[in-house]
């Protein structure tokens, strides 16, 4: 939360549609005492991090469609009844969460017309193909993690320290550069794809 910084009051621009993978859109509705709705809408353009120093993206927090709040990410934007909490992974956001007092969870809903939001759409209206895109993808994870494993084995029992002391290792696993490229390409999709839902596993959407 000390990342937090004022917002300026400035209007939300809206989505446009050649933006599906270079910004993030998420937002929740919740009461207010009064009565009434309070909109919270954030917003990560995924663009800043590649002119970042440190790497790190920034998210901002609008309400009523007005810039309420900056952070650099990860992010903990506090609001009326709980916490927004926002994080990145290398494919995307893996977390944009309502985080109540009491410390239920929420999923902020996806702009409708983004790439998170068309990948929901999918999943409401054709559950069993989504199904498979998200074994596919988990498939094609754990494929790259078996195989890049002996390969970075290998590499270790070159290095100068390992070497001497245990004599060196040479991987059971041996393909093209063009079958690593593939698999590599599969790989990344399939993080991407999980990131569209929110999906990161520290293990297997890092390594893989």
């Amino acid at each position: 939360m000390k990342r937090v910084k004022p917002g300026t009051g400035r209007e939300l621009k809206p989505f446009r549609w050649w933006q599906p993978f270079s910004r993030s859109l998420y937002s929740v509705v919740l009461g207010r005492d009064d009565g009434r709705q309070a909109v919270y809408v954030v917003d990560v353009p995924h663009r800043r991090r590649f002119f970042a120093n440190d790497g790190k993206g920034t998210a901002d927090l609008y309400l009523g469609g007005r810039h309420q709040a900056e952070s650099k990410l990860p992010a903990a934007f506090p609001i009326s009844g709980g916490v927004i909490e926002v994080a990145e992974s290398p494919f995307g956001l893996k977390r944009c969460h309502y985080v109540t007092a009491g410390g239920q969870e929420y999923p902020l809903i996806p702009e409708h017309t983004s790439a998170e939001g068309r990948r929901a759409h999918l999943a409401r209206t054709h559950p069993a193909l989504s199904r498979a895109i998200s074994v596919t993808s988990v498939i094609l994870l754990v494929i790259s993690v078996l195989l890049l494993i002996p390969q970075l084995i290998e590499v270790a029992f070159t290095l100068p320290p390992v070497a001497p002391s245990f004599g060196t290792f040479v991987s059971p696993i041996s393909l093209p550069a063009w079958l690593n490229s593939v698999i590599g390409i599969g790989a990344g999709l399939a993080s991407i794809e999980r990131a569209l839902r929110l999906r990161h596993n520290r293990f297997l959407d890092t390594i893989g």
